[in-house]
């Protein structure tokens, strides 16, 4: 569905009036970048920039929006006429999806006239700040599983529809095997699972009732068997297999309640015993990466993970102190020397230097700087035309060989002691102290 050109903070708005009446419109380079890592956070996950590029090609204001605003009594007419006729026609570089990212690092470049360059700023913090973070998440929540699927079942808890479509594209981008969302899975083309809730049980007279009824529908379904007494219900799963023979063709039984390491320990033996090796266990309730960690390290014989809340809110870290700030206008550096929040001048460009196989160091240069290491930022649209399909297989792809390339402490779920190192290069240092000392002349 098309976003509208509306979606966007007021003082974009008026900023934009302002720069007409001025007769400002040179060209701008806006930087979207993120000052530090949450805690328990070693990396960040591009991601987003398909959102980004669609919105951007498709930018424009109607005629009902155009009457909104005007009914608003802050715009002129003169201002509106030029919204109804503007179209982004700048040019957008962005570090591809699934690359790994960190503090400081540009993200995405936007680079066009100053009033279009502008008005895309809450559009473009909004995509790439939730969905790099809900990557990053699900990249450790995969990262826990150590080879066990992981199934993205958070549509119910997420804060609202767009979020949750997003989180199990996240999902699926860092590893995950799928989602439960159908939607996501027509729009993305993600695999979809699920098979029963514990309505279903409950709906019948008896849970054996159940069991039978819907591995007759789905002979190789998953069933659920904590809807009264867990350890009870798998016994009627294996008194289901005898009972059916060699037309018994269930594939696993899903625990989601209860301890879930010792659950799964009594499920395991009670199945064996019963010549049901085949059948494997899933798990779910309210887990994140931190219990699948433990979970696995104990030995709990769980095949795979449904994760929901914790991993569609990003619990334990559901924020990026992100922005999206002018570094260049009319050819000219532009820099912020806020306290914590210094902006160094000027188009960047991100070198990532790898030894033996490994990310070793990333430096922030300017963009026509030759630096040793890959450029991170890569052309995505020119003259407000897409150049480059963002495909999520790809996107998946990248990331897994991205994390085969981070060093191994900066894989594990708690913070390293010694952070990815990233460093401005001497002639960008050189631009900020050169703007700082002319604007302490000119005070």
């Amino acid at each position: 569905m098309k976003t509208s050109a509306l979606f966007t903070d007021l003082y974009e708005l008026t900023m934009a009036q302002a720069y007409v009446a001025e007769h400002m419109d040179q060209l701008a380079v806006f930087e979207l970048t993120f000052r530090k890592m949450p805690a328990n956070r070693n990396y960040i996950v591009a991601a987003g920039i398909s959102d980004v590029l669609d919105f951007l090609a498709t930018f424009r204001f109607s005629g009902e929006e155009l009457d909104y605003l005007r009914k608003r009594g802050v715009f002129l007419e003169t201002f509106l006429r030029r919204l109804q006729d503007l179209r982004f026609a700048g040019d957008v570089y962005a570090v591809p999806e699934g690359t790994l990212v960190f503090p400081n690092e540009p993200l995405v470049q936007v680079i066009a006239p100053i009033l279009e360059a502008q008005l895309m700023e809450t559009l473009v913090l909004n995509q790439i700040h939730f969905q790099s973070l809900a990557a990053a998440k699900a990249a450790r929540v995969v990262e826990a599983a150590k080879g066990r699927s992981v199934l993205d079942f958070g549509a119910r808890r997420a804060h609202g529809t767009d979020a949750a479509l997003k989180v199990a594209r996240a999902t699926y981008l860092a590893g995950g095997a799928g989602t439960s969302n159908v939607l996501a899975g027509m729009k993305y083309g993600i695999p979809v699972f699920g098979t029963m809730a514990h309505s279903y049980v409950q709906a019948h007279d008896s849970e054996a009732e159940s069991f039978e009824a819907f591995a007759a529908l789905y002979p190789e379904t998953t069933l659920l068997v904590d809807t009264y007494d867990t350890l009870k219900g798998v016994r009627k799963v294996v008194d289901l297999s005898r009972k059916l023979g060699n037309r018994f063709r269930v594939r696993a039984v899903r625990l989601d309640s209860g301890d879930l390491g010792s659950l799964a320990l009594e499920t395991r033996k009670i199945l064996d015993e019963a010549g049901l090796e085949h059948v494997r266990i899933f798990a779910s309730s309210s887990l994140d990466e931190y219990q699948i960690r433990d979970l696995v390290k104990a030995g709990a014989p769980i095949d795979a993970f449904g994760v929901g809340t914790k991993l569609a809110v990003m619990e334990d870290a559901s924020h990026l102190d992100i922005a999206y700030k002018l570094v260049e206008y009319a050819g000219k550096g532009r820099l912020k020397l806020s306290t914590k929040k210094v902006l160094y001048p000027g188009r960047k460009q991100v070198f990532r230097q790898i030894e033996a196989g490994h990310m070793v160091h990333d430096v922030i240069g300017r963009f026509d700087e030759e630096l040793p290491g890959e450029r991170l930022l890569q052309p995505m649209m020119r003259h407000g035309r897409a150049i480059r399909d963002i495909d999520l297989e790809e996107s998946r792809r990248r990331f897994q060989s991205e994390l085969t390339r981070l060093p191994p402490p900066l894989r594990d779920l708690g913070p390293s002691s010694v952070p990815y190192p990233v460093s401005f290069s001497e002639r960008l240092q050189d631009d900020l102290d050169k703007i700082r000392k002319e604007i302490a002349g000119g005070t």
